[in-house]
């Protein structure tokens, strides 16, 4: 009899030590899950490149998602008129990096460039990463933010025999910083003046969860 009470006494205690070891495990199991769906996680960039100029024009829409984006360059800014030349969308693994180099069409006004001049750009993100700010709201953050701009500026040279003709001379315009934002809200990253006409150069970005 005394040997059986010392048997069912041990079953007892390893069957709570296995309980709590089972009730310790669970917490570091769901952070081992969560952490790795948060590594699996892929962002959606998105950078638009918006032309501000000081010429009378017919007024030039920007999409409905930037809405809120031309209510405030309207209401800080001096332009008369503001036109998107390009968006780029790309994805990006969370902490991951994203590098762009691309060749466009002449982002300042097409009285001061021929059509046929091109630009040459490129954006940089030493990493974008899922971030909680200090009252645990989801955030996006865009570490080593880079854009970069040749940008054609149309010259005046005068050639052999007094003859007056018109030359492309690129200067290089650009940004670095960084930055973070609410997750698919559009933000201004910065202006940059660019041309003798006074043009200027806006960049805006938003990123969101990519769908799986």
């Amino acid at each position: 009899m005394k040997k059986f009470l010392i048997a069912v006494l041990l079953a007892v205690v390893c069957l709570g030590i296995n309980v709590q070891a089972q009730t310790t495990a669970t917490p570091q199991t769901q952070t081992s899950t969560q952490t790795r769906n948060e590594d699996e996680t892929n962002l959606e960039t998105h950078l638009f490149l918006i032309v501000a100029t000081h010429q009378e024009s017919a007024e030039s829409k920007l999409p409905p998602s930037l809405d809120g984006v031309a209510r405030q360059l309207r209401a800080t800014l001096p332009f008369k008129n503001y036109r998107l030349v390009s968006t780029l969308i790309n994805r990006v693994k969370n902490e991951g990096s994203l590098k762009l180099n691309w060749v466009g069409a002449p982002m300042t006004s097409i009285a001061s460039t021929a059509p046929t001049t091109p630009s040459f750009s490129h954006f940089n993100i030493r990493q974008v990463k899922l971030v909680r700010d200090g009252d645990g709201q989801q955030m996006i953050q865009m570490a080593g933010f880079s854009f970069g701009a040749r940008v054609p500026i149309q010259m005046s040279a005068i050639a052999a025999g007094g003859e007056v003709r018109p030359t492309t001379s690129y200067e290089q315009t650009g940004l670095g910083t960084d930055i973070s934002m609410r997750e698919a809200e559009p933000v201004i990253v910065g202006t940059l003046n660019v041309g003798p006409s006074g043009d200027a150069i806006i960049l805006v970005v938003s990123a969101k969860r990519a769908p799986k």
